[in-house]
């Protein structure tokens, strides 16, 4: 491949099927979500890169100085870095369509990628968090984004997850929205989401 900057874990898939890029939480790694992903798209590419910061040990993709408080420069680092990566992967791989996947970390960088790039066809967010005002992006008009969130988690609120799902929709994305009752932890109902969401 052509860009090795990440640890990661890749199955090349058919020829012009989906490419989907899978995100793990903090404290995760490539695989978090990878035999998740290989069930939900069979035929697809699967790309699962780990974080290259570490947080105390913890694998992230980007710095924080606090609890909800981010690096913003080493978030724009991440967001160039790992979207050279995805479309270095996706062209050698002959992907057609970039699907996205990511939790809480993997989210957000995910989620930013979306607002910053013209890069991901359609991404599941799982219990993001963007503490700030994301600028506007008409290319995501007619875009699929599905938001899974608990109304109960103390790492993303409900008010901020709300704000994000509102700024979706105020450029015209396609965007679902899943909630449960508890708090930062994946729920069957959010599973469930995610499935009709990549059959659709």
């Amino acid at each position: 491949m052509s860009d090795n900057s990440y640890i990661h874990r890749l199955h090349t898939g058919s020829a012009g099927k989906p490419i989907l890029v899978v995100l793990h939480g903090t404290g995760g790694d490539e695989n978090q979500f990878f035999d998740f992903a290989r069930r939900l798209m069979p035929d697809a590419t699967v790309l699962s890169p780990r974080g290259d910061v570490s947080e105390h040990g913890a694998a992230r993709f980007f710095r924080r100085t606090g609890e909800g408080v981010y690096d913003m420069a080493d978030l724009a680092r991440a967001t160039d870095k790992l979207t050279n990566f995805v479309k270095d992967i996706a062209v050698d791989c002959g992907a057609g369509q970039i699907f996205g996947l990511g939790f809480s970390n993997g989210a957000n960088i995910l989620a930013n990628i979306l607002i910053e790039k013209d890069l991901f066809d359609a991404g599941v967010l799982m219990h993001p968090l963007i503490p700030f005002r994301p600028k506007p992006n008409p290319a995501l008009s007619g875009r699929r984004v599905l938001i899974t969130a608990g109304e109960r988690d103390p790492i993303s609120p409900k008010d901020v997850t709300q704000a994000l799902a509102d700024y979706f929709t105020g450029q015209g994305t396609d965007l679902s929205l899943e909630w449960h009752p508890g708090g930062h932890d994946i729920r069957p109902n959010e599973i469930e989401a995610v499935r009709r969401f990549f059959e659709a």
